[in-house]
């Protein structure tokens, strides 16, 4: 919190601006935690032959010299020394690329390189024309981008203007909402500080953790375990006032209670940070990262703790302008992180109704950091939910992992059961 208040409007008149809390959380965690110096997002996908890779060309250039967070540079205030960003830095324009085969490969290898970081672009955009097929390349450093920003404003702004059409609005810029949290009451963001560490301070790894099943298994390794959800599909929420969002993340919260065996259940759950109309359009990094706890002491049947945690929630989304506190003190860094994904496509998007189908994901194994679970929820375009497991295999076997899954298909077929009380589900 002091150093968010090294910061002054003069600054901001001078172009320097903070980081905002989830940005300096993902750059610092980055430095003590990450494997690498990438911490990106990239994707190489296919095109479609049909697609005109100079008309594609245009289109990207459009959008990176509409939007402000393409101009986004790190730099150390020259007075107080802190990494914050500025807002001015020379757009990196994308030209399409003529390349052989062997050309293009040995540039594969190079897109695995880390980022440098300070007062240069962050992102990377290409399109390739090789004799095979052609490419397209896209990678923003985690920092300034995050996967709605990517997966649905980026690619739809791409798709229309590859189309030729106009887009109507003025786009927000990043810079503005950097500067608006800048006026955020002391006073406010302290009463929130003192909410989340009330939730946090619960915290036990032996308790809000599933219970550590692998000997001597070394350091931090990552490993995935899917698992297609049998026991719900989308239409089971077409006539429900149940969010799925909620729904899932209670039975997450279960899950965890019922395998550590604790009375008690400790998550972070994340939101895409778009509360209102202008932020669900603004291209930048939004996400938030709220930490959950929940007493299973006192019981109540499915419908209660569904309302509940509904309104547990929309309470804790009151306070989202606190969070820095929780990043500040690394005090959900250890928690299992519970996320649900909707309408996100990685593996292909469109552009005129023409594909662009994913061949390659970078290694995001490199940028990892040491999480000991996440809990991911995805919906499928055929209305079908599954669960990816992303979990550290020095502490869980494949095998443990997949007992999780299962227990957690178990609970949400319970949780259809509204009159169920959670102590038989916990039994």
């Amino acid at each position: 919190m002091d150093k968010e208040n090294l910061f002054t409007a003069k600054d901001v008149e001078n172009g320097f601006y903070p980081l905002r809390p989830i940005q300096r959380w993902l750059i610092d965690t980055h430095f003590n935690k990450a494997k690498s110096t990438m911490m990106n997002i990239g994707l190489l996908l296919k095109m479609s032959p049909e697609l005109n890779p100079k008309q594609l060309e245009k289109a990207i250039n459009e959008i990176l010299d509409t939007y402000d967070i393409f101009k986004c540079r790190l730099v150390f205030h020259p007075e107080n020394g802190e990494l914050c960003q500025r807002f001015d830095g020379e757009v990196q324009h994308v030209t399409v690329e003529h390349w052989s085969d062997e050309e293009f490969e040995l540039f594969r290898k190079f897109l695995q390189e880390p980022y440098m970081l300070i007062n240069k672009p962050l992102y990377r955009i290409y399109i390739f024309e090789t004799p095979s097929a052609n490419y397209f390349y896209m990678d923003f450093y985690h920092a300034i981008m995050d996967g709605t920003s990517i997966s649905l404003l980026f690619a739809h702004e791409t798709d229309v203007r590859y189309q030729g059409k106009k887009i109507k609005r003025v786009p927000s810029k990043y810079a503005d909402y950097v500067a608006e949290e800048m006026k955020i009451p002391a006073e406010e963001l302290e009463a929130g500080n003192n909410y989340w560490r009330e939730i946090t301070k619960i915290f036990d790894e032996k308790k809000h953790l599933p219970p550590v099943d692998v000997q001597n298994g070394g350091s931090w390794r990552e490993n995935i375990v899917e698992h297609d959800f049998k026991n719900v599909t989308e239409k089971y929420f077409s006539n429900k006032i149940r969010r799925e969002h909620i729904f899932f993340l209670a039975a997450s919260m279960l899950t965890l209670a019922k395998i550590s065996g604790a009375k008690s259940s400790m998550l972070s759950w994340v939101h895409n940070g778009r509360m209102t109309v202008q932020e669900r359009r603004l291209m930048g990094i939004m996400l938030e990262q709220y930490p959950i706890s929940w007493n299973f002491e006192t019981d109540m049947t499915v419908s209660d703790f569904l309302d509940k945690v509904e309104i547990k929630v929309s309470e804790e989304v009151i306070y989202r302008k606190s969070l820095a506190s929780t990043y500040w003190e690394g005090s959900q860094d250890d928690c299992a992180t519970f996320i649900f994904q909707k309408n996100f496509h990685a593996d292909e998007i469109f552009v005129d109704g023409k594909s662009l189908k994913a061949v390659e994901f970078l290694p995001n194994a490199w940028s990892a950091v040491e999480n000991s679970l996440d809990i991911e929820v995805n919906l499928t375009d055929a209305g079908n939910y599954y669960v990816e497991l992303d979990y550290d295999a020095s502490r869980y076997s494949e095998q443990s992992m997949k007992n999780f899954a299962e227990v957690m298909d178990e609970i949400i077929l319970q949780l259809q059961d509204e009159k169920l009380l959670i102590s038989k589900i916990l039994e």
